[in-house]
């Protein structure tokens, strides 16, 4: 069975790769900014969403590794050569490991994961995901009941977004339950520190977006990435945390947009 998806709108095609944890509709707050422009393909990723599990990491091959190549089999299965690659935090990483092995046209990073400022932010966000996986086993038959309160939602995506109080309670819900199912590939992903190290083409355009009240993934990582990806074009996101498409979905559009080489004034 393959990666479950869905494709939105008309243009030139770009491919959205959600953060770990989370699912394919992280998205849907800029679909409707962006499908004007673009064929938007939204898929989750192995061991996420409606999608198979993870496959490929019983040879001890990291699993990003593994996520990178079932994206990669994913283009080939819907005839995608060189599509335009976005991603969120892991999705932005293996978006940079698309682009790296010359699938993508262009590589837009929304805080991408695999930039290190040091070995503490690592275990830091690994504590975070697996605390929030072992409170999430105790709560989870709660959790429709707890999403409708704005103070547990609050609590609950604290570490992601800096303006929780734009998730409606079913939103809020669904994504924890989300977040609960991928508890195999989220224990596989942090299983091993992965860092990104590989070059760019020089003909593929590059944008790196960090949300400034990112608690997750600091914004001192883009400095990381800044000495890692040269020639990328580096984007503040003003007011946004680690998931900004939640936080601000007219400034997150406009990047991709731009990132995907054609600039739209969003009015």
């Amino acid at each position: 069975m393959g990666l479950a998806y869905e494709r939105h709108g008309a243009g030139p095609t770009m491919v959205l790769l959600h953060g770990m944890g989370h699912r394919r509709q992280a998205w849907n707050a800029v679909l409707g900014l962006l499908t004007p422009h673009r064929t938007v393909i939204t898929v989750d990723l192995p061991g996420h969403g409606a999608s198979p599990p993870l496959r490929g990491i019983d040879d001890g091959r990291p699993a990003v590794g593994a996520l990178a190549a079932e994206v990669l089999a994913f283009f080939d299965e819907l005839g995608l050569d060189r599509p335009h690659v976005a991603g969120n935090s892991l999705g932005g990483a293996l978006a940079l490991l698309a682009g790296a092995a010359g699938r993508a046209s262009t590589v837009t990073g929304l805080s991408p994961a695999g930039f290190w400022a040091s070995p503490w932010q690592f275990g830091y966000a690994k504590a975070i995901f697996m605390s929030a996986q072992l409170t999430g086993s105790a709560v989870r038959p709660l959790m429709p009941a707890l999403a409708r309160s704005m103070l547990c939602r609050s609590i609950m995506n604290a570490p992601f977004v800096a303006r929780p109080s734009r998730l409606t309670p079913e939103q809020a819900a669904a994504d924890a339950l989300a977040f609960f199912s991928a508890r195999a590939t989220v224990a596989a992903v942090l299983s091993k520190r992965v860092s990104f190290t590989e070059p760019i083409p020089a003909g593929v355009p590059v944008t790196i977006a960090w949300g400034t009240k990112d608690r997750l993934l600091p914004p001192s990582q883009a400095r990381v990435a800044r000495r890692h990806l040269p020639q990328a074009r580096f984007v503040p996101l003003a007011g946004c945390g680690h998931v900004p498409m939640a936080d601000n979905p007219r400034l997150v559009a406009r990047v991709l947009l731009e990132g995907s080489d054609q600039t739209v004034a969003l009015q």
